[in-house]
């Protein structure tokens, strides 16, 4: 199958046939309780300075692509939070079957709708020196650093090339974003983009990227399903509340800034890996790759638990959800990493919605509320729900399907977090 025939298939199933959701929200948030910022201090920064400015989950491997895609480029757009000086690029076959040759290329998009290049930014990758790396089956690799004006608040093209067959492709299905490919051959490090003439809504092979921003603190993962991942809003335009919550920070002084990196999946879930492959492993199982080794990563919001509700097989204990979130922030502090939980927003409309499923969620929004799970709260909940009808969300917030929220939703949820948990 092509990639645009994937797109029709496996991506329309990812959002039609994807259940989750999880949102952000809190009270209005402000800055009112934060230290004043002295914009000349020194920052500390980790990792040299290096931190995450886009990331995105892989998912898993098409079954339906047994040979790869042999002479493919694949232009995946991007979206970054902060900006820098340098990058490095992140590429993955963790859900390949065989081992993966490539070569690849980054460069500033002239804009997020196309695959051209801004001319001059054009930089090829390469891996310990060499133009192309073999990743083994399983695995992921970093680029070595190379010298590009990163935007913040800007796209990027990274651009993978696979010469020869490589087995299942890893990617990530729901990316609300669209990018190009062409079977032509090598076309990675074409500025025009003239070659890039079909479209996907999935990204293929691409994990993250990081820049050198020795000014910012560090990143803030979102750890979700699908409304962390986008499911809802409006495709290619950044609408995500992770995206909205990256805009926040950009707001404030450099020492205050913060990447923020999107680690959803549609229909992941905390105890069960889910109900199909797009779906991803759970998220305990995910964890280290997805959240822990995140370049720069001081944050986890963590919004997930309504797909082990509300997807089959249903688990009505919230006692055991919540010992899976415990098992999150255990995790994370054994890496000095502070965790804030969200609540679980209404659902009530949805397909699934029963009023026993409900009590399952009314519980364990009892049990983050309480303070007694993670080191802060994000009452995503409250921030959505129709005060008239609190079992549902706000029909201004609502996509439409009574489970995701809408652009103005996620809005709503990236305003409603407190910035000085972050």
């Amino acid at each position: 199958m092509s990639i645009k025939g994937q797109r029709l298939g496996v991506a329309a199933a990812a959002v039609a046939a994807l259940v989750l959701g999880t949102t952000v929200a809190s009270s209005a948030a402000s800055t009112a309780g934060e230290a004043p910022v002295d914009a000349a201090a020194p920052v500390k920064s980790a990792l040299g300075g290096w931190v995450g400015t886009w990331q995105t989950a892989p998912a898993a491997g098409v079954d339906n692509t047994p040979n790869g895609y042999p002479n493919h480029s694949i232009r995946n757009v991007v979206h970054t939070s902060i900006g820098g000086d340098s990058a490095r690029v992140r590429l993955s076959n963790a859900f390949g079957k065989a081992p993966l040759p490539l070569t690849a290329t980054v460069a500033v998009a002239e804009s997020g709708k196309g695959p051209k290049a801004v001319a001059g930014t054009m930089r090829e990758l390469t891996f310990g020196g060499s133009r192309t790396i073999t990743i083994p089956a399983g695995a992921e690799v970093v680029s070595d650093p190379v010298r590009l004006a990163v935007p913040a608040d800007g796209d990027l093209l990274i651009t993978t090339f696979t010469p020869s067959p490589s087995g299942p492709v890893t990617y990530h299905p729901a990316a609300l974003q669209t990018s190009f490919f062409t079977r032509e051959g090598d076309k990675a490090a074409e500025e025009s983009g003239a070659s890039f003439t079909e479209k996907t809504s999935v990204w293929h092979y691409v994990a993250g990227v990081d820049v050198l921003a020795p000014q910012v603190r560090g990143a803030v993962v979102a750890l979700g399903d699908s409304i962390t991942d986008g499911v809802g809003g409006t495709a290619s335009t950044n609408s995500r509340w992770p995206d909205f919550l990256a805009d926040r920070l950009l707001a404030r002084p450099k020492p205050r800034q913060l990447g923020v990196l999107n680690s959803g999946i549609s229909a992941n879930r905390i105890l069960l890996d889910g109900g199909n492959p797009s779906a991803g492993v759970n998220a305990l199982a995910r964890l280290d790759r997805d959240v822990l080794t995140s370049t720069g990563v001081r944050t986890v919001i963590m919004l997930e638990g309504i797909n082990d509700i509300q997807q089959t097989p249903n688990q009505t204990d919230a006692a055991q959800i919540v010992a899976g979130m415990r098992q999150v922030v255990q995790q994370a502090h054994a890496r000095g990493i502070r965790v804030l939980g969200g609540t679980l927003t209404p659902f009530k409309g949805w397909r699934s919605y029963t009023e026993a499923l409900e009590a399952t969620r009314v519980k364990v929004n009892e049990l983050i509320r309480s303070g007694t799970v993670f080191d802060g709260v994000v009452d995503f909940d409250k921030a959505v729900r129709d005060p008239q009808d609190p079992q549902k969300i706000r029909a201004e917030y609502d996509s439409g399907d009574r489970l995701h929220p809408g652009d103005a939703g996620f809005k709503a949820m990236a305003e409603a977090i407190d910035l000085a948990l972050l």
